[in-house]
């Protein structure tokens, strides 16, 4: 009987002790990752180029009759009559290229209100003869020495211009469609026409414009840096510069200094506005850009 007893205990230990064997193990449950979501928050820098379109409508001649006594003209030692034609011919085209760097803010990660700033340089190849100078005198006439002759219409060409902006756009996820707006300057180089000198005229004024961007996926082969942080644009600005009025209504200094105007006595404008000022270098720019968005989310 006692051996029977023990062969039980010993039996049910056994059962048990598989039956144990069989049930499941009790791991760890799994750890959660959240899938990153995109925000365009963050300083960025890149390139663009483009090319720039004359956005200007002042394009009529100006003619412009001056007596002997203005002391412009001379034949020989002798002061004569002459008449200065600006043909204010524009050419405000060509390519656009630079740099650009800023910063946004995403109000709501994935998709919401995106606000910014961009500061952007831009080297123009605008056409350096935009206001053509001639004029026609008697034979053998020239300036008289120490007078300057300049198109009252504005200087020529552009060599840079830059922009800070503003930026308000609203996010789908990784595309952004904005609009900016903000302060533009810029410088052109030119000669006063007639004499040969150079000069260069600084400008400011302002730009308003809007685009569309887009951030690369991390698997596209564009993505030359295999991370969130590649975006591509393309941006349209209208850029309105105001030119100095140092000398507005004024088209020369005779050899005395003194400025010529469409008022001095003896001169008479034949044809063109009858308030002669230098006028404002407008220009619109069509560009594409490429930017590195520090931080991949």
């Amino acid at each position: 009987m006692k051996s029977l007893v023990t062969s039980l205990a010993m039996f049910t230990a056994l059962t048990a002790a598989a039956t144990a064997a069989d049930l499941p193990r009790r791991a760890p449950p799994p750890v959660f990752t959240p899938v990153p979501v995109f925000t365009w928050t963050g300083f960025y820098a890149g390139f663009n180029a483009g090319y720039g379109f004359d956005a200007s409508s002042s394009s009529t001649p100006t003619v412009i009759g001056v007596s002997p006594q203005n002391n412009l003209f001379a034949a020989g030692n002798v002061p004569t009559t002459g008449v200065i034609a600006f043909s204010n011919t524009r050419n405000n085209e060509g390519f656009v290229g630079g740099g650009q760097i800023g910063y946004n803010y995403q109000f709501t990660p994935g998709s919401g209100v995106v606000v910014g700033i961009e500061a952007d340089a831009q080297y123009v190849d605008f056409g350096a003869q935009r206001n053509r100078f001639s004029f026609a005198a008697p034979a053998g006439s020239t300036l008289v020495p120490g007078a300057l002759v300049y198109n009252p219409n504005g200087l020529s060409g552009l060599d840079y211009f830059g922009t800070v902006r503003g930026r308000l756009g609203y996010a789908f996820d990784r595309t952004l469609v904005y609009a900016t707006g903000g302060f533009a300057y810029g410088s052109g180089g030119g000669r006063q026409f007639g004499t040969g000198v150079s000069s260069n005229d600084f400008q400011t004024g302002y730009a308003v414009g809007g685009g569309i961007e887009y951030a690369l996926p991390t698997d596209s082969f564009l993505n030359f840096f295999r991370s969130s942080a590649v975006t591509l644009k393309v941006e349209g600005l209208y850029v309105n510069l105001d030119q100095s009025r140092n000398n507005a209504g004024a088209f020369a200094n005779n050899n005395f200094g003194t400025q010529i105007s469409t008022t001095t006595p003896g001169v008479t404008l034949v044809s063109g506005p009858a308030n002669l000022r230098r006028n404002t270098t407008e220009f619109a720019v069509v560009r594409a850009g490429v930017n590195y968005k520090f931080g991949t989310y």
